[in-house]
């Protein structure tokens, strides 16, 4: 019989439910080397909870996220609450001697991400950051023809993040939009991700400089709350909003290429477009999410008139976890990118070894983030290793 992994979830709005969702799925399509027991789900509000248990199917509920990580019953704790949480949850589960998966950012400042990733290391459990856009097969084998010198060497990342959800003045003002719940605007929440993949496919960054603005600085007050969406309050109060809208920067990477990053919710017609490019000596890829099944190469090898960009389709059993779904040309969306990422958890937990990535990777892009605030603050360039 195999082993259990029990489960303690802590949140479940968005991230929440695509967290339960991956649990719920693995089990049916790859060969795991333990059970997913999801055992309780946290939250705070006890109705709320009791009925988000029920729907995404969790056996036990708590309203103390102490109390869960002090249960000798519990293996994981999972934490997708908002990013204010975090630092004290993780602190909370290492102290207990659980495993960690946190949602990025790690948390709101680099300090409190290093004391995060001290505590959990101290305390010799296993420890992942949710930056799931890693795992979507295409880019998987972006990072493989990189890493096998396709590309040669790199002189150029461009990533951006564009969505426009916000875009009209009369959104209320959401937790993602108070500094003191999330710690960064779009920068935190979307370029956070662009940020990691361009450290998984081309390196660290040496120094930056970047912009950042605000467009709507009063926003109304949020009633109820649920995933990119709110209802505001009555009354017309309006609340300042301290977070930026949108942040543009550029860097220098390690190994000598350059970066241009862009991370804005005010990109009309953009949804959820996480996209990249890297340009190399041999030749250059280009990925977009929207079109998460489809990898673009160019090939400067190809013969003179037959040189263009190839679509490549990432879906067949030999692209990464392809094996694991589908037959050819039935694609994946993005809640798969959460049974990859939880699927390798697990996989670390159970061969005890490290995961990728991990709070180390956190703390790394709260170090690159800080960087640009400050850059931003200073209009002047900023090394990451001095802060």
């Amino acid at each position: 019989m195999k082993k259990s992994i029990r489960f303690g979830l802590v949140g479940y709005k968005f991230m929440g439910k695509a967290h339960s969702n991956a649990l719920a799925r693995l089990p049916m399509f790859f060969d795991l080397p333990a059970e997913i027991d999801r055992a309780v789900l946290c939250g705070r509000d006890p109705e709320w909870v009791r009925d988000a248990a029920d729907k995404l199917g969790w056996r036990e509920i708590e309203t103390d996220y102490k109390k869960l990580c002090e249960r000798s019953d519990i293996d994981v704790i999972d934490i997708t609450a908002p990013s204010n949480a975090h630092k004290d949850i993780a602190l909370a589960a290492a102290a207990g001697g659980k495993h960690i998966f946190c949602e990025k950012p790690l948390a709101l400042t680099l300090a409190d991400s290093r004391e995060m990733l001290e505590a959990a290391n101290k305390a010799g459990v296993r420890h992942a950051i949710g930056f799931n856009y890693r795992f979507a097969p295409a880019v998987q084998l972006a990072k493989k023809l990189i890493d096998e010198g396709k590309l040669g060497k790199i002189f150029h990342f461009r990533g951006s993040f564009l969505q426009d959800w916000i875009i009209d003045p009369e959104f209320p003002k959401v937790w993602r939009l108070d500094k003191k719940v999330c710690g960064s605007g779009s920068l935190g929440d979307l370029g956070a991700h662009v940020i990691d993949m361009a450290r998984f496919l081309v390196g660290d960054i040496k120094t930056v400089t970047g912009m950042a603005k605000t467009f709507v600085p009063f926003r109304p007050a949020a009633g109820r709350m649920e995933g990119l969406s709110a209802s505001g309050n009555s009354g017309g109060a309006l609340e300042p909003v301290d977070v930026d809208d949108a942040t543009s920067f550029v860097c220098e990477f390690e190994n000598g290429a350059l970066g241009l990053f862009e991370a804005t919710r005010f990109a009309q017609g953009h949804k959820n477009d996480m996209s990249f490019e890297v340009n190399g000596e041999k030749g250059s890829i280009r990925f977009h999410f929207e079109r998460m099944n489809e990898l673009e190469y160019f090939c400067a090898s190809d013969e003179p008139g037959e040189q263009g960009w190839r679509l490549i389709q990432v879906s067949e059993g030999i692209h990464p976890y392809w094996a694991h779904w589908w037959p050819t040309g039935h694609v994946i969306g993005f809640p798969e990118t959460f049974c990859h990422e939880l699927y390798e958890f697990i996989r670390c937990i159970d061969e005890q070894r490290d995961c990728a990535p991990n709070f180390a990777d956190g703390v790394k892009c709260a170090q690159i983030m800080e960087a640009v605030d400050l850059s931003v603050e200073r209009r002047a360039w900023v090394d990451v290793d001095s802060l």
